[in-house]
């Protein structure tokens, strides 16, 4: 899972009445050295909104902490985010950001922003792989993000949480 000349990200989002208070938490996992959480809010959003923006962050910190011509791994437990980004989104683009039913794509600024990331990332080399991670379950990165995002939504704040070592990071996930 985390690998060394890699970068290995976990997100969540949360909102507290979809629409509601959001929260939205990026895991950013560098090279097994070095981990950044991230917490974000949203007074009024949606669920999706937050999962996205929750991958949205954690690449644009990954683009900066990253050499070209290597990995991201990317865990999600939104299968509205990772079929969007690996199926729906290429129909979207063809048919001007439009669903097959014709009507405007939801939170269509949020997915053309994770599509210019992710092909800024592919013009760098860095190839991307997308994992779903059920939520809720015994994954404790996953849960982690979690945490994050459902407090983010609570306490309104937004913020780096942890950048630092990632042995003592994870020895304190135990």
């Amino acid at each position: 899972m985390f690998q060394k000349n890699n970068i290995t990200i976990y997100t969540d989002g949360s909102s507290r009445g979809n629409p509601g208070p959001g929260g939205f938490a990026s895991i950013v996992v560098i090279n097994n050295e070095r981990v950044i959480e991230l917490g974000g809010h949203d007074a009024h959003t949606t669920n999706n909104k937050m999962e996205l923006k929750g991958v949205i962050e954690g690449l644009k910190v990954s683009l900066n902490n990253i050499d070209d011509d290597k990995h991201i791994q990317v865990y999600s437990d939104s299968k509205y985010v990772l079929t969007g980004i690996t199926s729906w989104i290429h129909n979207w683009k063809k048919n001007n950001w439009r669903t097959a039913a014709k009507k405007e794509v939801l939170n269509q600024e949020l997915w053309q922003e994770l599509d210019s990331l992710v092909e800024t990332v592919s013009r760098r080399d860095i190839k991307i792989d997308w994992h779903y991670v059920k939520g809720h379950a015994d994954n404790p990165y996953n849960n982690r993000a979690d945490i994050i995002a459902t407090t983010s939504a609570d306490t309104g704040v937004t913020k780096v949480l942890y950048d630092g070592d990632f042995k003592t990071w994870h020895s304190n996930l135990e």
